[in-house]
């Protein structure tokens, strides 16, 4: 179990650092998807697996959303690639910075808080995930609104960033 938290947690460090390094939407979007599915491994290895297939499928409808609106709006003729030279710099800057601040706070966590959430209990009648879920449509509805409106927000604020100043394929006939 150790070796595939280890793999998610890999998996999930090297995505956000591709997707920190890339400047062009269209790449980042896969290291987007590779962090998605990673991080979604991680929750089902600690015990959450229905809340990780909500968040994977709401998160990539999404992220499939904002991904269509950034490509229309960046229109890029020539994207800079993994392969290119700054940003390997920066991919490799950022791994290295997380493994250095990973080896800095080693001593302090290492596999004690691994421990699945279906294994605390040990006569439970239903799973940890499922009562978090009805819970979270119970008492948490203003939060889930708080949410939608946030996501649409940021939409509007990616799709700003994006198209800095060319106007891309949405421009005045």
């Amino acid at each position: 179990m150790a070796y595939i938290m280890y793999l998610f947690l890999f998996g999930l460090v090297v995505g956000l650092a591709a997707v920190a390094s890339n400047p062009s939407p269209y790449f980042a979007a896969l290291g987007l998807v590779v962090v998605a599915g990673m991080g979604c491994g991680v929750l089902i290895s600690y015990g959450g697996s229905f809340l990780s297939l909500v968040l994977f499928l709401i998160y990539l409808g999404g992220m499939l959303v904002v991904f269509a609106y950034s490509a229309a709006l960046a229109a890029e003729p020539y994207p800079e690639g993994w392969g290119s030279g700054s940003v390997m710099v920066y991919m490799v800057a950022y791994i290295l910075g997380v493994m250095l601040v990973s080896g800095m706070f080693r001593g302090d966590w290492y596999e004690m808080f691994w421990t699945p959430v279906d294994e605390a209990g040990e006569f439970s009648m239903l799973r940890g995930d499922v009562g978090g879920v009805a819970m979270m449509y119970s008492q948490g509805g203003g939060m889930l609104l708080i949410g939608g409106w946030v996501l649409l927000l940021t939409l509007f604020v990616v799709l700003e960033l994006v198209r800095g100043l060319s106007r891309g394929a949405l421009r005045a006939v």
